[in-house]
């Protein structure tokens, strides 16, 4: 049996996706560009994450904020994927290179929740772009 694909079905789909795209806010379509980014570098969502589990995550760094932390400085950052948010702790740090807003990056961690965030605590990290 030989597999057969229409070639209206292909031209029908790339009209779909056009079509998708020019309704599309601006949100939606960068939402949907890091979700395949994510995949590209073989991370997981973060709306896909279970806590506990070590994770592969990427995205755009929101805001990064110094807040210490019981007197000890500590770095935060708000990862976006498209799928969700988590945050990104470096405890001890006043400052990361490279870790600044609009940076795209992949985080490597074990995932908890701290009251209802999921968080990353040191993560090991990777800049893109």
């Amino acid at each position: 049996m030989s597999s057969h694909v229409d070639p209206g079905h292909r031209s029908h789909s790339r009209l779909r996706r056009a079509l998708h795209r020019i309704g599309a806010s601006s949100d939606e379509l960068e939402a949907e560009h890091l979700q395949e980014e994510t995949v590209e570098v073989g991370g997981t969502p973060i709306g896909a994450c279970t806590v506990g589990d070590r994770v592969c995550v990427s995205g755009t760094l929101r805001t990064v904020t110094l807040r210490p932390q019981g007197g000890v400085p500590s770095l935060e950052a708000e990862l976006y994927d498209g799928s969700a948010r988590l945050r990104l702790v470096w405890l001890g740090r006043r400052t990361v290179g490279g870790v600044e807003p609009g940076r795209t990056i992949v985080a490597r961690g074990r995932l908890t929740d701290q009251r209802g965030v999921l968080t990353l605590y040191n993560p090991s990290y990777e800049l893109r772009q």
